[in-house]
């Protein structure tokens, strides 16, 4: 979907970011908001989508639940906080879930998990496994133990690299504002809305306030920040007030919201990025059966391999070869070198017994590929 659907309907996988003043008032969690939200959510799910919630308020309620005074909190006292507002935080996004018969499933982040490629790929799977077995993924940055030198420092470009990495196709922020204005317009009377920003340009960067409120670090300068991310990514992206009850349906029936189309599809933009922005660190060539799995849409299997060399380690990119040696295309590995060596041309059954732990059935899963365009016209 290379423009913005303006019903939320229009998407298979949905990535909602809440911040903390939607969720948490004087230390206590919002339950009837939180109720009605997962009511809006429940429904999306019924229709066919996949959700993901990417939450703050672990640190708000924390607060209250440690009776934390209010202002600024020491670095440990935020670890505290979060600490204890997380178990509080998770419970009742299982509870709320539960009502209507969904299942919650809690990962906790840091800015290293969506930038290291070996952590990428474990936080990548753990998501994909949640939703084939049913579940909602509950994110949130791990406050607990973030410093102020890893941290995001606001959930809307967490929520950005969470929706890339999940590959959604759309990513809601909830907020306190319907959406971006030419200029703030609590300051300005004559600020025009805009229900959508078909590019982000440097004049709509300008147009981006950086104020949060007392709880929440981000303002709209982090989320056209988030807009870049996920745009450049495939996933279309909308800004809109989450401060009445059920915000996704008023949404979806036309409530105020700007929207941010996606400049591509997520399949192709993370295509895109393994085929040219990932440096190789190792060739494997494959049998004639893994070809033409290949050419089939399928995922590589340790069966269909016959020789590996290099030094990369899970999560690397690496070169894929015909047995005459012609380059098939590119894919990030699922196993060491070394490991990668050891199961090459056995079935994966075996792959326990050979390195010690159940690993993936998959040397390179399919949607880690990327083939040549020689190669799938059949020229290659």
């Amino acid at each position: 979907m290379t423009s913005a659907s303006r019903s939320l309907k229009g998407y298979s996988r949905i990535v909602v970011k809440i911040g903390s003043a939607l969720l948490v008032e004087r230390g206590e969690l919002k339950r009837g908001w939180l109720d009605a939200l997962v009511s809006d959510l429940a429904g999306l799910v019924e229709s066919g989508a996949e959700i993901l919630i990417v939450s703050s308020g672990s640190i708000a309620l924390g607060r209250g639940i440690l009776g934390l005074p209010a202002g600024p909190l020491k670095l440990e006292e935020s670890q505290a906080a979060a600490a204890a507002g997380q178990i509080a935080l998770a419970q009742a996004y299982a509870d709320a879930l539960g009502a209507h018969g969904k299942k919650a499933g809690q990962i906790l982040l840091t800015l290293g998990d969506t930038e290291e490629r070996r952590r990428y790929l474990n936080a990548r799977a753990t998501i994909g496994m949640l939703f084939k077995l049913g579940a909602v993924p509950i994110i949130n940055e791990n406050d607990s133990v973030a410093t102020s030198e890893i941290r995001y420092g606001d959930n809307d470009r967490l929520a950005a690299r969470v929706a890339t990495m999940a590959s959604a196709d759309c990513l809601v922020l909830l907020s306190d504002i319907d959406g971006l204005y030419t200029a703030p317009p609590q300051q300005d009377p004559d600020a025009v809305f805009l229900p959508e920003v078909a590019r982000i340009t440097p004049e709509i960067e300008a147009m981006a306030g950086s104020a949060g409120s007392e709880l929440s670090r981000g303002g709209m300068k982090t989320k056209i920040d988030a807009g870049k991310i996920a745009t450049a990514a495939g996933t279309s992206m909308v800004i809109t007030s989450g401060k009445e009850l059920h915000p996704l349906k008023r949404l979806d029936e036309g409530g105020r919201g700007t929207w941010f189309p996606a400049i591509a599809t997520p399949a192709s933009a993370r295509k895109a990025w393994i085929g040219g922005h990932l440096e190789p660190r190792g060739r494997v060539v494959l049998d004639a059966g893994a070809v033409r799995a290949m050419k089939s849409g399928k995922s590589l299997l340790p069966a269909g391999v016959t020789s590996v060399t290099g030094t990369f380690t899970r999560g690397d990119a690496v070169i894929l070869l015909t047995p005459e040696g012609g380059v098939i295309g590119r894919g990030l590995v699922a196993y060491d070198a070394d490991e990668a060596e050891l199961i090459a041309g056995r079935n994966s059954r075996e792959i326990e017994a050979i390195v010690g732990y159940p690993g993936r059935a998959e040397m390179i899963h399919r949607d880690d590929l990327v083939l040549e365009d020689a190669f799938l016209n059949g020229t290659g």
